[in-house]
């Protein structure tokens, strides 16, 4: 787990800098937004709310005079285009004219896609939770709380890929989240069947027991312990300092402990199996993997057999820790220390570990299948009203979190017709210069606030509450048929299941879960068989959506084309960060994942041209360039190739007259760019957040997005999906530098375009600079005026390339003044080469 930002020049001890106070900080709202909702706010301050709920939620919309300026100049550009066109097609007159015809088209489409992102963009609206209303109204005198349930959702894949001590981690922020610790749960999927797995998940509600009451206590932020022992100086804003110094050493000494405990897990697993397995020779050959408590594991075998192995094994289900009324079923097995925890809630959220049943004969679904058997098994457990789902490597930075989002769905206005509440995605082991843009603000801070002010954001995978009854497939109230008949064909034959869905639908709530008796843990084992879900509706209307690699997308696809919207939750501090990876290969490969998801569904029943009968037209137009934004790297790729030219003898020209052509372009790309810098003040980002995204987009588009539509038509012709590959969060064997995998280059067959063009505009440039040595006294103005332009594409395109140049350099790029040292010297090369060469063929060979 990386680090969050340390506080700055503090001492890093404990006598002082654990005292230390904030910096002041700009608000969530932004010096560019203004109060949208005066005068709803002023009506329910007068009447008290139509139905009694306040509101609970603070709405903003951009400052007119920014506002319209960027309203305009979308109109401008956009006028500036088809003129462009007309100009194009009215001067149709290239030295290629296949070319020309090619470039007319990938112009079109340019303009078309960037309508289609822009568009949406036209209403921006920022949505900020009123946490304080939120206490008021729903937490009571004596301390109890009357907010709805939570049933929170973590899902891990592999412990290798993704390492135990990111899940863990997860896990000890959401129990410790300022949320009533009897209205929540916690439900693990681990897709492997590993006992490792549920090992550390025991050790972590073991260590819970001291972590979750001394984050309580002292109001600590944030409330991942890997992330606050990594501060340099934790900021304090409890009211026992002195305490706190010991309370924070004992706890950060058993931390050490704990991390040693699941780093021996998997040799004492082993070695324990070893001993059980030499004990039990009527096994005959098979050695089984064996738990603490003397019992075979049921899951997948560190000496696999046919029936226990990752992709086959049975169901598993075990309630870890009991829901707080009953009190934890630990026993002496807590952690023992000696902190004060007297005036503390000691009490733990319930705690529940899942591995679904998986078989060679059934497709288990990927993410989407591991998220609609927590959803199952939660129906029956928990059945909370809402849900919200993370991946295994985001903790809950912000403890107030899970109160933000329901401020959303709890809010007199829009709040019973709200699905979904989204929040931003925040990494924090990013390299300081964000190479690769994975930040990616212009989107996160941009797109998605725009997106706020139509149907709302679209699912993002990660950090997104859902109300229950919307991943059930159930309407909206403004368009609900009363009397909803809960089918088994549809929702699968589980009697038990299917009454919780009912009762989930008529908001019948339990505060206590039933009894874990035998029938009942069997019958929770059940709906996580590898075959519940067949031949019923999960994953096509209810719940998260199967057969597409971006199940994120198209579930809120589904949800918004019922009628529902969603909300952006925006807070001052980031409600939760994670981990992104920073290799190269490892972000393409996550991009080819994306774009190639996101292009199925274009090609699937979820097209967005077809599908959702009531999504609002601009909240169509985004999804539709969610879709097809992947095919504009083939136009980006031509042209990125096309100071081959260089190459040519004689002089070809793309458009005639070429000069007044560039002056169009240049006009064209600087309005986008002006676009860009009013989108960059109303979104609070910065020039480097919007160059990064520039950047990276030009690398994606000559390798990952071209790979995308390439596994586009194999798919088409062959039916075979986009191969799913879990994004490795490991990191390179390098524990003295944490960015150690960003000069990590692993080459790839995607990279292949991409070098290729590097290579090419290198070769162009040095030719040019050839051509101008040879030819300089004997080109017209015009000639040298053609020969600048052309050149200012071919550095344009190097400097979009500057981090992929970086990448192949691997651990020299930590002195980037190497490469700017290595190009030129390159040019000069090239050029030296060019006129050597003409010099000794020029009379035979014409150059």
């Amino acid at each position: 787990m990386a680090s969050a930002a340390g506080t700055s020049g503090g001492n890093a001890s404990l006598a002082d800098p654990l005292l230390a106070s904030a910096k002041k900080q700009v608000g969530a709202k932004g010096k560019y937004w203004e109060a949208a909702d005066k005068e709803a706010r002023r009506a329910a301050k007068e009447s008290g709310g139509e139905d009694g709920r306040p509101l609970l939620f603070r709405t903003y919309k951009v400052k007119g005079a920014l506002l319209h300026t960027y309203r305009a100049l979308i109109f401008t550009r956009l006028i500036a285009v088809l003129l462009f066109f007309a100009w194009r097609i009215k001067h149709n007159n290239s030295d290629i004219m296949w070319f020309w015809t090619m470039s007319v088209v990938g112009d079109v489409w340019f303009g078309f896609s960037w309508l289609l992102n822009q568009l949406p963009k036209y209403n921006p609206v920022k949505t900020i939770p009123d946490i304080a209303a939120l206490k008021r109204q729903y937490d009571l005198p004596d301390g109890t709380s009357s907010l709805p349930g939570i049933d929170v959702f973590v899902t891990t894949a592999d412990p290798i890929d993704e390492p135990i001590l990111y899940t863990m981690n997860c896990v000890l922020s959401i129990l410790a989240s300022d949320y009533p610790v009897d209205r929540y749960a916690c439900y693990l999927s681990d897709d492997s069947g590993a006992l490792i797995q549920y090992e550390a998940f025991v050790e972590t509600a073991k260590f819970s027991t001291l972590w979750v009451p001394f984050c309580r206590k002292h109001c600590i932020e944030p409330r991942a312990p890997e992330s606050y022992f990594e501060l340099e100086a934790p900021l304090y804003t409890g009211t026992a300092p002195e305490e706190f110094k010991n309370d924070y050493r004992s706890v950060r000494r058993e931390y050490g402990e704990f991390k040693e405990r699941l780093d021996s897990l998997s040799s004492a697993i082993s070695k324990r199996s070893d001993v059980y397995n030499s004990m039990k020779t009527e096994q005959g050959d098979a050695k089984a993997t064996w738990m603490a408590n003397g019992t075979q594991w049921p899951g997948a075998w560190i000496d696999t057999t046919e029936n226990h192995r990752k992709g086959h094994h049975a169901g598993i289900v075990k309630v870890v820790l009991d829901h707080p009324a009953r009190g934890h079923n630990l026993g002496s097995q807590s952690c023992t220390h000696s902190l004060n925890f007297t005036n503390t809630d000691a009490r733990i959220p319930m705690l529940v570990y899942i591995s679904r049943g998986k078989s060679p004969s059934y497709d288990h679904n990927k993410k989407a299948g591991a998220l609609n058997a927590q959803l199952r098994a939660s129906g029956l457990l928990s059945n909370a009203q809402f849900i919200i789902n993370f991946d295994c490597d985001h903790y809950i930075n912000n403890s107030q979190a899970l109160r933000a989002a329901i401020c959303f769905m709890l809010d007199q206005r829009e709040g019973d017709n709200t699905a979904f509440v989204q929040f931003p995605q925040r990494f924090d082991n990013v390299d300081p210069s964000d190479r690769y843009g994975n930040h990616n603000r212009v989107f996160f801070d941009g797109t998605m606030l725009a997106l706020n002010g139509l149907q709302g954001p679209s699912y993002l995978g990660t950090g997104c509450m859902f109300r229950r009854i919307a991943l059930y497939g159930i309407d909206p109230p403004h368009c609900r048929q009363d009397n909803i008949v809960v089918e088994a064909s549809r929702f699968g034959s589980s009697i038990l299941f299917l009454d919780s869905v009912s009762k989930a639908i008529n908001q019948e709530r339990s505060t206590i879960p039933p009894t874990l008796s035998e029938t009942f843990l069997t019958e929770m084992e059940t709906v996580v068989s590898a075959s519940h879900d067949k031949e019923s509706g999960w994953g096509k209307g209810v719940g998260y959506i199967y057969d597409i690699a971006t199940e994120d997308i198209v579930t809120g696809f589904r949800i918004h084309g019922q009628g529902w919207c969603s909300m952006y939750c925006t807070m001052e501090r980031d409600a939760f960060c994670g981990i992104a990876p920073i290799n190269l290969t490892e972000r393409l490969h996550q991009i080819v994942r994306w774009s190639g998801g996101s292009l199925e569904m274009f090609f699937s029943r979820n097209n967005p041209l077809i599908g959702g009968g009531r999504l609002r037209i601009l909240q169509r137009v985004s999804y539709l360039n969610m879709t097809v934004y992947p095919v504009t790297s083939l136009f980006i790729l031509l042209y990125a190739l096309s100071p081959v030219m260089w190459l040519i003898p004689d002089e070809v020209y793309i458009q005639r007259p070429f000069t007044q052509y560039v002056v169009y372009l240049l006009v064209i790309i600087l309005m986008i760019h002006i676009i860009g810098w009013l989108e960059i003040k109303w979104a609070g980002i910065t020039w480097l957040d919007y160059w990064r995204n520039e950047q990276f987009f030009m690398i994606g588009s000559t390798s990952a997005y071209p790979t995308a539509v390439l596994h586009m038509v194999v798919n088409l012709l062959t039916k075979k999906g986009i191969h799913f590959r879990v994004t490795s969060k490991q990191t390179a064997a390098d524990t003295n530098d944490k960015f150690a995998d960003l000069y990590d280059m692993r080459w790839v067959p995607m990279l292949i375009p991409t070098v290729t063009v590097l290579i090419a505009n290198v070769g162009a440039i040095g030719v040019a600079m050839g051509k101008t040595a040879v030819y300089m006294g004997a080109w017209t103005i015009a000639q040298k005026t053609h020969a600048a332009l052309g050149l200012l594409f071919n550095v344009w395109i190097m400097v979009l390339l500057y981090p992929f140049a970086l990448a192949i350099m691997g651990r020299w790029a930590k002195r980037p003044v190497i490469l700017v040292v290595l190009l030129p010297v390159a040019f000069v090369i090239v050029c030296l080469v060019y006129v050597t060469v003409h010099s000794l063929l020029g009379g035979i060979v014409a150059f």
